[in-house]
């Protein structure tokens, strides 16, 4: 199954922000939208109920239906990877077996946070939910959100279940790769979750990128990938230049308050974000305007 995962999920594939109307409730025709843009620019698989979705704030109705509407309308033209993650084992498992039950293509579950559980802890909560469903399942290693780091150790001892073959690594560290292939083996799929630094997690042997920014532009995020698997790495190397701008103001503040800024100067959906999460800064918004120009997306 291995080598069929890295040929099925690789690219660029995105971290799907939930729209919301002014009054904070779900925005379905809006995010049937951005999921029609997402595979017309050549999305390779999409994200609903993740962290950048706001899950921590969806209600677990809202939760679900916001997977279940992310795999009616890509219906087969992109994967669909659920969110399916909690800092209760216990709910985790109730969200991958409904992300199941309504047709997702694998789930991406997150290290519980504010919990601060042991590796032991770590590896028998995941153990919990990869043996819930059939579905492939993606371990989410983000410390700056979770606080406790995944280890290259703990992810070698999960890669043996066969429904665990990959992570979403957002530790920026460009060593983490290589400590992963020699724990987890080469064929332990690795998406990162940094934009800014996937050329050179490629390089260190990862598969694609989960990506924020994929959701402002995705058509230039499925570029820069398919430039480098054709070997065109310099000019993968001066379209990371061109969008490392964005991927800069995009985490001038805590994501995604400023991607659904930008997506909303773009015509594309409502700012609106729960409580606690607020609107950018006045000087956030301006580095975002100011990105979108270098673009050629804003006047």
């Amino acid at each position: 199954m291995a080598q069929n995962i890295n040929e099925r999920y690789h690219s660029s594939l995105t971290a799907l922000i939930t729209p919301m109307k002014k009054d904070g409730t779900l925005d379905e025709q809006a995010a049937t939208r951005l999921i029609e843009r997402q595979i017309q620019g050549g999305t390779t698989g999409l994200i609903p109920s993740g962290t950048t979705g706001e899950s921590p704030t969806l209600s677990h109705a809202e939760h679900g239906r916001v997977v279940e509407h992310c795999v009616e309308v890509a219906a087969g033209r992109a994967l669909v990877m659920a969110g399916a993650g909690s800092n209760s084992t216990h709910e985790a498992v109730g969200m991958a077996r409904h992300a199941h039950k309504v047709g997702a293509d694998a789930l991406l579950v997150v290290v519980p946070y504010y919990n601060k559980p042991t590796q032991e802890g770590l590896y028998r909560h995941f153990m919990t939910v990869a043996d819930a469903t059939p579905l492939p399942l993606w371990l989410y290693c983000i410390p700056g959100r979770s606080v406790v780091d995944l280890t290259p150790e703990t992810l070698g001892r999960l890669a043996k279940h066969p429904n665990i073959v990959g992570t979403k690594d957002a530790t920026a560290n460009l060593s983490r790769p290589l400590a992963v292939r020699r724990e987890a083996g080469a064929d332990f799929n690795q998406l990162s979750g940094e934009d800014g630094t996937i050329l050179s997690f490629l390089a260190a042997g990862g598969h694609g990128c989960i990506s924020v920014t994929s959701n402002v532009v995705p058509d230039l995020c499925s570029q820069l990938h398919r430039l480098w698997r054709e070997g065109k790495v310099q000019e993968a190397i001066a379209l990371q230049d061109r969008l490392l701008p964005l991927h800069d103001a995009l985490f001038a503040e805590t994501s995604p308050a400023p991607a659904k800024y930008a997506m909303s100067r773009l015509g594309l959906c409502e700012s609106t974000l729960r409580l606690p999460m607020v609107e950018p800064t006045e000087g956030t918004k301006k580095r975002v305007d100011e990105a979108l120009r270098l673009l050629g997306l804003l006047d």
